[in-house]
This record gives C-alpha cells, structure tokens and sequence, in this order.
C-alpha cells in the first residue's frame, strides 16, 4: 500500500497545519501566585476589581492650583499645604490656594493642574529649582555674592519653610498641560487586564500586580517526554568506546524547550533495541501528555522509532520537504501525541522549534504564534546547490546605516551544533535557489525572544 505522504516529504507549512489541526488544549487549569506565572498561559480573562490608581495623581514634583484656566507668569498663590505618595493634603483645595505636591501624590478635590516646580519661585525667598545646583544658582545676588545659609537651605529644600506662611509666584509660561494621571490612567474598574491564553510575560505580570492581583488561573502546562535512542550514545563525561558519541540532543532539546516554557518531566536514553523501544514508548506515552523522540525515525536497520510508533498508534506523515530535518514522524501512540525528531542534533532542533513548539502552545491553551520574520541581506557569497528549502543558521549584523544583514560561520551541517551557537537568524533560503552572491535579500525567522 502507497504511504500517504509524498515520497520527498511535506513542506513545512502543509506539516504544521496537520499537526495543530489534530490537536486540543488540555483541559487543566491550576490557580498560582504571580510568582509562579511567568511563562505560563493565562486559562481565563482577569478583569480590574476597581479603577487603578484609583486617584488623580501628579505626574511631576511641583505645586497643585485650583485655576482651570492656564495662569499667567507673576501670578500668585498662598502656599496652604502639602500632599505627599501615601500623605494626601486632607481637604479640598479652594480657588486662588496651592499646595506643594510631589511626584505620585493625590491631587486634593479642587486642584485642576500642577505646576512643575522649575516654573515657580517662592517670593519670600524660597525658590523650587528642579535641582539643588540650581537652586545656589539662584541664590546668588547681581554681584554674585553668596545667599545666607537659610535662604540656601530653603532654596535647595523648599519643604523646610513649609511650616512658615509662604506665597509662589509663576516665573515662567505654564503651558497647556496640567500634568496629571488620571485615576483611571491603569485601569477602570471592571477593564479586561488580561484575556485567556496570553502567554505570561513580566509586563503581564506587573501589570496584574499593580492592579491588586496576586494570583490567577493558569492552563495545564503539557509534561513532554523526551527519549533518546542509539546504541553509540554514551554519557557526556563518559569514556567513549570505539564508534561512541557523547550524547547531547537530550541536553539541548530539554534546554531549548525549557527556554521556551515548555518543561520535560522525563527524559530517557534506550539503545536501538525495539523491545526495549517498544516499552519506552508506552511508558511515557501512558505518563505524559507528549511523547517526543529523537533519532531512529530515517530508514536505517536499526531505525525502529517510526515502525513501533505506526504499531502502537499511528504515523500520520513522515518525512519534511526542508533542510535540516527532512526524518521526522508526526502521529500519536495510543491517544498521545508523538513527534519523533530526527536524530541529527541540529536538524532535532530546528525541527523542534518549527513543529513541536507550535504544538506545545496549542496544548497549553496558547495561540501558536511563529517567530517573527524580518527581510535580511547576506553578508557574503553562499554555495548551495538547489533541492530542498533551507533553514540556515546565522547572525544578525547591523551597519552603519542599520541595514539588516546575516553572518553565517563555519559548517552548516545538521550535525554541528556549532552552527547554533549564536544563531539569532534562520534564513529561509527557497527550494530553487542555488549558489547565493552577498546582498542577497532574504527572509529570515528572528531567534531571539521577547524580554516583556
């Protein structure tokens, strides 16, 4: 019977769409503390239990008036008080008074704008410079003599004579704005903070933290089980025998996703010995939630990976149209999902990031979002012959006019995991294209991740 798949594999975009269209969200959602939710996807919309700050604030260190109109220079105020963040002025503020206020502070009832304390002068002497330097600048008479110690004092700290009645005076244009938070500025009471299946961020956090949240529903994170087959695999710091590697795609695929988010709850290394496979396989089919392997899926004698999983389960395709990567078996053993890598460490990786990562956020409830795509020039010349499409590993570098262009160094080979290291780019080089001249322009998939 033919195999339901083309003989020189899927291209990658027909291999992600059947793979995210067979599967579902899991449907388990623990509440955590905000501590506990970076990372993690929110499992149901947060909504603002009041209006956040709450209070109209001062965006600038200055003094609050009661004019709504925008005053004019040599305008005056009695000075009647002071409101400080956590300290509010304790009545209303009546037409033709001001008080001192600082950044963050409530405005009292009344107050209609703030004047930012570089515009003002106190006219018994005590001057509200935006910095002490300013404020001995000021003090200094026409000669240049220096200010008494007290007017110094003040001048530097106009707070000090706050206890003494005092008068501002507007020395320089306000301008229009009143430079004030409004107490919705955050949030109105009853506001979505946060829908379902956002991925939780530090701003997401902050955010919820700001508006009195400190815990929330999150979506059941999938347990992925990871098994590494090959009878030349020996542990890194291992003696190696004759035709012996040091195993490594454990480490970097459980670091990779662990990178990402995702968590490996067990992890295990068989030879390519199919009882032993086959065992494997239903252990931590039966015990996780996602059963990824790497290596034995190709059509060697000893690849038994793909034949035990189309046994226990289904293969649904095998094989990708792309480079690295083109071994790879998507299907499921019993009713969970299988993906097996091939065996090749980067073409594991990259391979995992294209499939199993979309996957992983459609399980926990995501929406699966690609890397994001930018167009990139070719620092220097590429030989490639044309056949498949290609994921080439690179750098980002920008000139002096920040133009975008990709640095490849050394070997590309699927093998080398020396190719990944400072990868901030996978170029998309098409299927047709061969030998590439530098500032040649292409698309590239931006490896680095988002910091908010």
């Amino acid at each position: 019977m033919a195999e339901p798949f083309p003989a020189e594999g899927l291209p990658l975009e027909e291999a992600r769409s059947l793979v995210l269209a067979a599967l579902m969200p899991l449907s388990g959602v623990e509440t955590v503390p905000l501590a506990a939710a970076l990372g993690r996807v929110s499992a149901a919309p947060v909504l603002a239990c009041e209006a956040v700050p709450g209070f109209r604030a001062s965006i600038m260190d200055g003094y609050a008036i009661a004019d709504v109109a925008v005053p004019e220079p040599g305008a005056v105020w009695p000075l009647v008080g002071r409101s400080a963040a956590g300290a509010p002025f304790g009545r209303a503020l009546a037409e033709g008074e001001a008080i001192r206020i600082l950044t963050g502070a409530p405005l009292p009832e009344g107050a209609q704008r703030v004047l930012p304390q570089e515009l003002v002068e106190r006219i018994d002497g005590a001057q509200a410079p935006a910095h002490p330097g300013e404020a001995l600048a000021a003090g200094l008479d026409s000669g240049g003599a220096a200010p008494t110690e007290a007017k110094t004092a003040a001048a530097a700290s106009p707070d000090l004579a706050s206890q003494e009645p005092a008068t501002i005076r507007l020395a320089r244009p306000a301008g229009p704005n009143p430079w004030i938070r409004a107490a919705e500025e955050e949030a109105a009471a009853g506001a979505e903070l946060l829908a379902a299946g956002v991925r939780l961020g530090p701003a997401e956090l902050g955010r919820l933290a700001s508006c009195g949240v400190a815990a929330l529903s999150v979506r059941q994170q999938p347990r992925i089980a990871l098994l590494i087959s090959g009878d030349e695999l020996v542990a890194a710091g291992a003696p190696r025998g004759p035709g012996q590697i040091w195993e490594s795609n454990g480490t970097l695929l459980e670091a990779l996703l662990q990178r990402l988010g995702a968590r490996v709850t067990e992890r295990r290394v068989v030879s390519d010995q199919p009882d032993f496979l086959r065992q494997a396989l239903v252990e931590l089919a039966d015990g996780c939630d996602v059963v990824v392997s790497t290596g034995g899926v190709s059509a060697g004698d000893t690849d038994w990976i793909r034949q035990l999983a189309a046994e226990l389960g289904e293969v649904a395709f095998w094989k990708l149209f792309l480079k690295p990567g083109r071994p790879f078996a998507w299907g499921r053993i019993g009713g969970t999902p299988f993906f097996g890598l091939p065996g090749n460490p980067v073409a594991a990786a990259i391979t995992a990031l294209q499939l199993l990562w979309p996957a992983l956020q459609r399980l926990e409830g995501a929406e699966p979002l690609p890397l994001p795509r930018l167009k990139v020039r070719l620092e220097a010349a590429l030989k490639r012959n044309p056949g498949r499409p290609e994921l080439a590993r690179a750098r980002l570098v920008l000139d002096g006019d920040g133009g975008l262009w990709a640095r490849l160094e050394g070997s590309q080979a699927s093998s080398r995991i020396g190719s990944l290291q400072g990868a901030d780019l996978l170029l998309e080089i098409p299927a047709e294209l061969g030998a590439l001249e530098a500032g040649t322009e292409l698309w590239a998939q931006l490896l680095r991740l988002g910091i908010f």
